[in-house]
């Protein structure tokens, strides 16, 4: 299994929307299908090259590769601190990324997919440059949005070119640019429309964003693109005579997906074991991006695969995400608006972070961030039921069966459903899981410990221990190879909890070590096992505290 996320712009720091996006779908997926026992490559890497960086380097007045030093360097500790698995995070400023780049470059100009034409480019007088197109902004002739950019307008995902927009300006000067010609390399696109839509049409399996959105726009006819732009910051051309211009971002971010997996293979002293996952029929691709994403892994990478060859696996499936805005705005890091991901660490533990954006992924529309939910989805599912359930059961048990797991007696009715419930939760959220239907699968799993705690109350161990052990011991064990099954199925969402209940429960290791078995998850909590000593596993939020805490450090603004 592949798994393939796209590629943050080192320009700032991440925010809750690039987790929200792609990002934790991805690492739910990956520890889901290593926990079933699949081969997973999860990979991506800062993207250096994008505009955003060189703007914030104008805008502070420092060179592009300081600042993809910084936050490359920040991305890093926070996949860490939040628990995103990558097998590599790598960023496109390596020698390695500039060859397989190079490579398919120079294979796709052979076949003819790539030509050199004279192009109009936006040109700033006062800036005395040409203008990349995100540093050309404008009006969306689509949709009316006054803060499009010369590449893409956000509001209604359209891909754009600088000379489209209504009333351009130059995002620096704030001139109204004009256009000049300049010569560039192009990728022939239009080679693709029919053998793309062919494919496209047998991806049934496909969200219906996804789906729907590259319909439309392979039927609206595809067009030659530049991948070549008047830069000297970025990948170079391959060939003499233009130490000018640079690669076209667009192109060579994609090829990231193929670069990192022979970066990962090389140092793992295996040269050869990226095509495992992309030349093996077998293997699966899967690609996490935002919904602004979708044309360019859906059509444009495809189709530079089609023209690459070299038996190179085609995307098996893009679960695009919508997007997650902050009080009805979209999260944007060049407008400053956010909630960031280390200021939210600073302050609290990943794993409620990561279960509200699960809960409130925005996998087929888009959804808001407020931290009244955030604190409500704590306290009352995280804290009162799930929380609960494993604190009450496990301390109960520990205080009275001399720190062990208790020993059961013959199982009636009441506790045979419970456990059957449990191994029907396995398998539905195994079959969500795999196709991507993260909030079913997180909904299916507290529907389990909403179960749980009900079968407590009826069994009351608390009540039935003076009278008759037996029956309590009985009901505890069924309630605690529950919690087991729902501390493996919590963990692709919630990996540190799960880890600490791991412990608990006296069980050694790893989680992400064990397996997706419900006959597994129960002989691990034999009768007479030691347990550890529990704790909470979650602490109940004030929501007043929380309220001061944003309002003084103006958390949700940036």
């Amino acid at each position: 299994i592949l798994v393939a996320v796209a590629w943050p712009y080192a320009n700032g720091p991440l925010h809750l929307g690039h987790v929200a996006g792609c990002y934790l779908s991805a690492d739910i997926f990956a520890r889901y299908h290593r926990l079933k026992g699949n081969r997973v490559l999860m990979v991506s890497g800062s993207d250096t090259h994008g505009t955003p960086i060189t703007i914030r380097a104008d805008q502070e007045g420092i060179t592009p590769a300081e600042v993809v030093d910084r936050y490359h360097a920040l991305f890093l500790e926070s996949w860490e601190k939040l628990g995103i698995s990558f097998d590599l995070f790598t960023h496109t400023n390596t020698e390695n990324h500039e060859a397989v780049t190079h490579d398919i470059f120079k294979n796709l100009l052979d076949k003819g997919y790539i030509y050199t034409d004279n192009m109009l480019l936006a040109y700033c007088g006062q800036c005395v440059r040409f203008l990349p197109d995100r540093y050309v902004e404008g009006i969306c002739p689509h949709c009316a949005n006054t803060r499009a950019r010369g590449d893409q307008c956000d509001a209604c995902g359209r891909t754009l070119d600088p000379r489209d927009l209504v009333e351009p300006r130059c995002a620096l000067s704030g001139d109204t640019p004009e256009f000049r010609e300049s010569e560039h390399f192009f990728l022939r696109l239009s080679a693709f429309q029919e053998p793309l839509l062919e494919w496209v049409n047998k991806q049934s399996h496909w969200r219906a964003n996804v789906l729907n959105f590259t319909r439309r726009f392979l039927e609206d006819g595809l067009h030659d693109r530049a991948i070549s732009r008047d830069l000297d910051w970025g990948v170079p051309i391959p060939l003499e005579g233009y130490d000018s211009k640079k690669i076209y971002v667009w192109f060579e971010a994609v090829i990231g997906y193929l670069s990192a997996a022979v970066e990962w293979a090389k140092i793992h002293g295996e040269p050869e074991s990226w095509q495992d996952f992309w030349k093996d029929p077998k293997s699966r691709s899967y690609y996490f991006i935002g919904k602004d994403n979708i044309p360019f892994h859906s059509i444009i990478w495809p189709a530079m695969i089609m023209a690459y060859g070299h038996d190179l696996n085609l995307p098996y499936d893009v679960p695009a995400n919508e997007f997650l805005s902050l009080q009805n705005q979209k999260f944007s890091t060049s407008q400053n608006w956010a909630v960031w991901v280390p200021d939210y660490l600073e302050r609290y533990d990943p794993d409620p972070l990561r279960y509200l954006l699960s809960v409130n992924m925005p996998e087929s529309g888009d959804s808001d961030f407020s931290w009244g939910e955030f604190v409500r989805r704590n306290n009352e599912e995280l804290v009162a039921t799930y929380g609960n359930l494993v604190n009450r059961v496990l301390t109960f048990a520990y205080r009275n069966f001399d720190g062990r797991i208790p020993t059961p007696g013959a199982l009636d009715e009441v506790d045979q459903g419970l456990l059957d419930t449990a191994r029907a939760a396995m398998a539905e959220v195994d079959a969500s899981l795999d196709a991507c239907r993260f909030k079913a699968a997180i909904s299916r799993i507290f529907a389990l410990a909403q179960d749980a705690n009900r079968y407590l109350d009826a069994k009351a161990p608390w009540r039935s221990i003076k009278e008759d052990r037996e029956s309590a011991a009985t009901s505890l064990w069924v309630a605690i190879a529950a919690i087991n099954c729902l501390k493996t199925l919590l963990h692709p969402f919630m990996p540190f909890s799960s880890q600490r209940l791991h412990e608990f429960l006296g069980q050694e290791g790893r989680v992400e070590d064990g397996s997706w078995n419900f006959e597994a998850a129960v002989a691990a909590v034999a009768g007479g096992r030691e347990l550890q000593r529990p704790s909470p596993l979650y602490t109940k939020l004030e929501p007043e505290v929380v309220d001061q805490e944003v309002a003084r450090l103006g958390i949700s603004a940036g």
